[in-house]
């Protein structure tokens, strides 16, 4: 009977600093983020919420300095190399990466496997790495490190003939490969004369070959993508823009349940050492609404069929209709916020959380969010789960809550912690609820209930133009009665409060450009919160600005501040929470899904149609 003890390895590398130029790999259970060195520096198993078995993107000094270097990742080096390229392969999530040094050359694939199979879709906890000698004879290293119970300990290890067992936190796992085991464990240099496969994932054995598993993988992965992406419906111009997009934020969906991730990562800080780091792998009602807002406009209607699935069963445990901002992926409605000791974070900017508060937080944009999302199943006739009579009823429940706290003082859209005050965007939301339930009565031929809808919502909406109003500024303004300002209100046109050309919503704009534009970014808000003076530009705020700016007519200027957008993206044309005003680094959680859908959205805005084309 096998043994569990910890392996220990030493690494013959030399630190290198974090950075969010990496690539996501994944398949809507499992995903990964990988750098240019072919490092896997952050992957949760067996779930994207899961405790990280890869956290070294976070682990800082602290973590090098308790277990080494290397520790928390899953290395492959070559000798004194560098990476030389590295690209998805098209229109899909598979990740190829070339290393060069004097020894010779590698090419390095990455995926976890995703098609169809007997009718189901095929998505295991998995990642497959297979390497292969390109030139000459290149003498590579192999790492597998992994941690568990937020990075406090090294992952108990037993060792088979082909096989590595690692005891995690959530799950057993196991890597099956037909490299020399003993290199791997001891992390012993050897040459690379013929192609190795690394399948990890949960811990059962692999019945073929790692080889043979890998290519039939590969093939059937690369061929359920192409045409997936084949079925989108894209504009014209910035295609691979979109695609990547797309195929981006379908990864952060969690397919077992239907629930959305904001993003992949926790603690990437928005910027320095202010504390501003957030775990961001739970389903927030509001980035869900704009994800699958975002994935219908080109098509992919499947995963709000299965974020209905998931809204339906938030929706039966709770009695009278209330909604926290965020749940976890399996429903869970406590979601702790603690703090990893044994990681020193980003860069060494700590702390590293994991769980979010912000569950427990007042957010009553909520009851907009999920009405907004789930509108569509009423309308479009694609959709094989239709909306009727007894989902508008449960969509009712939540429409009586928003009636209810319309003008209640909440956290708002920002999430402030330590203040509470009417806010506007919630106030819209909760108006915008009411709203669509009017027109989903209406199309459901329910005039008593259309009637009742129609005139809660003309109620709410002559208050929010009064009192979200400020007359000396020109303005309205980011809470009734108050004189700031923040970017959500680049919305109230967006769901329909007031027109593009509204005066009132164009001397808004006006006020949002001089106060919150920065160069080519736009800042969420410039007013102290509870960590001090903001630092950096939210990315979806610049996004909304420039959909603005091509919905008023203003389109050369959208396009040139949408082209800087773009040149933001790292290499491989992903996007963080925000930007550093001055550097122009990409910070926050990443990749972020809100900033993924801003791109869709600004594209499909911006783009040239495919008639004026031909």
């Amino acid at each position: 009977m096998e043994s569990l003890s910890p392996v220990k390895t030493t690494l013959r590398t030399q630190p290198r600093l974090p950075t969010l130029d990496v690539a996501a790999v994944g398949n809507c259970q499992v995903a990964a983020l990988i750098d240019a060195h072919a490092t896997v520096n952050w992957m949760c198993f067996p779930r994207l919420d899961s405790d990280p078995a890869f956290c070294g993107l976070i682990g800082g000094d602290r973590l090098a300095a308790a277990a080494g270097d290397g520790a928390g990742a899953f290395t492959i080096e070559l000798e004194r190399g560098a990476p030389r390229s590295r690209a998805y392969v098209a229109n899909t999530p598979v990740l190829v990466t070339e290393i060069a040094g004097p020894s010779g050359a590698i090419r390095v694939t990455d995926f976890s496997p995703r098609f169809t199979e007997h009718g189901r879709i095929f998505r295991p906890a998995m990642l497959v790495r297979m390497i292969e000698p390109l030139e000459g004879a290149p003498r590579i290293t192999i790492g597998i490190r992994p941690r568990r119970r937020c990075g406090e300990e090294e992952a108990e290890t037993s060792v088979g003939s082909h096989h590595i067992r690692f005891q995690l936190a959530d799950a057993n796992a196991r890597v099956t490969t037909d490299a020399p085991v003993d290199f791997v464990t001891g992390c012993i240099p050897f040459v690379l004369r013929r192609p190795v496969v690394f399948v990890l994932g949960v811990d059962e054995p692999l019945l073929r070959p790692p080889s043979e598993v890998a290519r039939e993988l590969l093939e059937r992965t690369i061929g359920y993508w192409r045409e997936w992406t084949r079925s989108l419906s894209i504009p014209f111009e910035w295609q691979d823009v979109v695609i990547r997009a797309a195929i981006t934020l379908k990864l952060c969906a969690y397919e077992e349940t239907g629930g959305i991730v904001a993003a992949l990562t926790t603690s990437i800080p928005e910027y320095g050492q202010g504390a501003r780091n957030w775990d961001y792998r739970y389903c927030w009602l509001r980035d869900a609404f704009f994800t699958v807002q975002a994935l219908n406009r080109l098509g992919a209607t499947r995963t709000l069929e299965d974020y209905m699935g998931y809204i339906g069963n938030i929706a039966a445990g709770t009695e009278d209709g209330y909604l926290q901002p965020l749940y976890g992926l399996r429903h869970e409605t406590e979601i702790v916020e603690r703090e990893a000791a044994a990681l020193g974070g980003y860069r060494n900017m700590g702390p590293v959380r994991f769980g979010n508060a912000a569950y427990t937080q007042v957010q009553n944009d909520a009851y907009g969010s999920v009405i907004l999302s789930l509108s569509q199943s009423f309308f479009d006739r694609r959709m094989l789960v239709q909306g009727g009579v007894e989902t508008f009823r449960q969509l009712e429940v939540l429409g009586r809550q928003a009636l209810r706290r319309w003008n209640q003082a909440d956290a708002g859209v920002w999430e402030f912690r330590t203040r509470a005050e009417v806010h506007t965007h919630s106030a819209v939301m909760c108006w915008a609820a009411c709203d669509r339930l009017a027109r989903i009565a209406a199309r459901l031929d329910l005039p008593a209930e259309q009637g009742s809808w129609q005139a809660a919502a003309a109620d709410m909406r002559a208050s929010i133009l009064s009192q979200a109003w400020n007359a000396r500024m020109d303005s309205f303004v980011s809470t009734f009665g108050g004189e700031g300002i923040d970017a959500s209100l680049l919305l109230l046109a967006d769901v329909g409060l007031v027109s593009y050309d509204d005066p009132c919503f164009v001397s808004t704009l006006a006020r949002i450009e001089k106060d919150l534009r920065v160069g080519g970014h736009v800042m969420r808000y410039a007013t102290t919160d509870d960590f001090g003076e903001p630092e950096s530009a939210f990315t979806i705020c610049t996004l909304w600005y420039i959909e603005c700016l091509a919905r008023m007519g203003r389109r050369v200027e959208a396009r040139e501040l949408f082209d800087g957008v773009l040149a933001s993206r790292n290499s491989l044309g992903l996007l963080s929470e925000g930007f550093h005003i001055g550097t122009n680094e990409l910070w926050g959680n990443f990749p972020q899904t809100y900033s993924m859908v801003g791109l869709i959205r600004c594209a499909q805005r911006l783009s040239s149609s495919w008639d004026e084309a031909f």
